[in-house]
């Protein structure tokens, strides 16, 4: 049983964390790649991160150099395929739950991959602060297109935007591109008004992301962290849970259905 491999202390920690939000009910979710790793998906800072093998494509060098668009469309096709063959993990499907049960009300989330709607999130209840890969932006008249649009020419080396010809992107944010204004404003007033936040393997060493808990904590919510490593905001956190995310959520929602 994967919620075996928790120590003591950890369920023991697990265990307030569901009294608390059985107490502050419905509650924000945070969740940041260490939810996804467990599908597959590696993160993007750690030792084995994808940015240590790939420097990632910064924004401002997309839009300018026709060569770094090319180099950046040859990965996606590398990639994609991959992606789209991951599943989500337990992590995912506790976090589904505690929603389907109106114990989560929305899940904030700085992945992706959307492993979150697969596991059977509605997506009025997920908020994507860096995008989509499932996803594909034009950047100039901002049409949106599924990753498998018919109408684009995905054979050619940089495709366009069938309806203006302009610079398509994948819907994810990157380096020194800013997040979409309606998520992170929405997002913001969530966790001003939340009781609760709870945090699932993220850094939250990425701005302005990582303000949204912040924000919450300065405005009195609880603050909950499940994450392998130490964050900027453990201090404002009154738990902490340093252990993996697929046992402690089974774990934690399990103990949270219990006792509701």
């Amino acid at each position: 049983m994967l919620e075996a491999t928790l120590e003591l202390d950890h369920r023991l920690e697990l265990d307030r964390i569901a009294q608390s939000i059985l107490a502050s009910r419905p509650v924000l979710a945070f969740t940041g790649a260490g939810i996804s790793t467990e599908s597959g998906i590696p993160d993007f800072r750690g030792p084995n991160g994808l940015w240590k093998r790939t420097p990632p494509t910064g924004f401002r060098d997309f839009l300018s150099d026709p060569e770094v668009r090319a180099r950046y469309w040859e990965r996606r096709r590398e990639r994609y395929p991959e992606l789209v063959e991951k599943m989500p993990n337990v992590g995912h499907q506790a976090l589904s739950e505690l929603v389907r049960v109106q114990m989560i009300q929305t899940v904030i989330t700085q992945n992706i991959d959307g492993l979150h709607q697969r596991a059977g999130l509605s997506p009025d209840r997920v908020i994507e602060l860096h995008g989509s890969s499932h996803q594909i932006r034009c950047l100039e008249c901002r049409r949106l297109y599924p990753s498998d649009a018919q109408e684009i020419d995905f054979s050619a080396r940089v495709p366009d935007c069938p309806s203006c010809g302009g610079i398509l992107k994948e819907a994810t944010i990157s380096f020194g591109e800013p997040l979409i204004e309606e998520d992170i404003r929405q997002a913001l007033r969530m966790a001003e008004e939340s009781r609760m936040v709870l945090v699932v393997g993220s850094s939250l060493t990425v701005n302005p992301a990582s303000r949204v808990p912040l924000v919450a904590a300065r405005n009195g919510a609880t603050l909950a962290i499940i994450n392998n490593e130490e964050t900027p905001l453990d201090r404002y956190a009154e738990h902490i849970v340093r252990a993996p995310a697929g046992a402690s959520l089974s774990y934690l929602t399990r103990q949270v259905l219990a006792g509701a």
